[in-house]
């Protein structure tokens, strides 16, 4: 992750250090979540490779970077996880995932505090509320 400071003229995603930097945090976080008794279950009908795929165009198009993404939105594609018994306890879990992902990869707590804003706004979608 890049040491770059928070620059309202640079997009989140370059501050993230680009595409790099996004690839190595969703292949580090989906191992961080798969090898979580308490969300992995969520996961065990996915293709990985073509979940981290969709998560890498999200991310990158939520942070500022190219607008890639093709998938549903939050709310569809989540549905069927909230029918499994998707909650809180849950999200609350991913984001531990996320925050600790980002901090392994020595991004800077100001770029972590916005990635983790960005991703808490989506709770409700996520969430089907």
């Amino acid at each position: 992750m890049s040491e770059t400071q928070e620059s309202p003229n640079i997009s989140l995603f370059e501050q993230l250090g680009g595409e790099a930097a996004i690839d190595a945090a969703v292949d580090i976080f989906y191992r961080k979540v798969l090898a979580d008794y308490r969300i992995n279950r969520f996961f065990d009908n996915s293709d990985m490779e073509k979940q981290a795929v969709k998560q890498k165009a999200f991310l990158t198009m939520a942070f500022g970077g190219p607008n890639n993404y093709t998938g549903t939105d939050m709310r569809t594609a989540h549905a069927h996880l909230v029918k499994m018994g998707l909650d809180d306890s849950h999200f609350d879990a991913v984001m531990e995932h996320l925050t600790a992902t980002l901090q392994e990869l020595n991004a800077p707590e100001a770029l972590i505090a916005q990635v983790t804003t960005i991703a808490e706004g989506a709770r409700n979608d996520v969430l089907g509320r």
